[in-house]
């Protein structure tokens, strides 16, 4: 079974930085794309940012400029550097990834989420 951990969340104040990291573990699979996604109680979990395996990223429009997602293949994780943090970009974040396991099938992955919290 394929597992995705976030880490890298916490609190920082309003125009400070933070790295999420995804990392996923297992046997015998390849992550095809990666993505953060983040999600405020009572509200629908909105996407913030992808990258393909080879490298063609997309953004939201309420983070580009500001935040830059990235991979490292050969340690199969995802990051998300936030710049510029608002309050606004408070939520809980969680990785994506679409991967294809040993025997060819695809499936959709999420992480537990990693929570971050920007003070004003």
């Amino acid at each position: 079974q394929v597992q995705l951990v976030e880490s890298g969340g916490g609190l920082v104040q309003a125009g400070g930085s933070l790295r999420l990291s995804c990392a996923a573990s297992g046997s015998e699979f390849r992550i095809d794309r990666m993505a953060w996604y983040g999600q405020t109680p009572g509200k629908q979990r909105e996407f913030f940012a992808s990258i393909t395996g080879g490298g063609i990223t997309d953004y939201a429009d309420s983070v580009k400029g500001r935040f830059t997602i990235s991979r490292d293949n050969a340690k199969n994780t995802a990051y998300l550097q936030m710049n510029s943090l608002k309050p606004e970009d408070t939520a809980v974040y969680y990785c994506y990834a679409d991967i294809t396991t040993h025997d060819g099938n695809e499936r959709l992955y999420w992480g537990q989420g990693t929570q971050v919290t920007v003070s004003s």
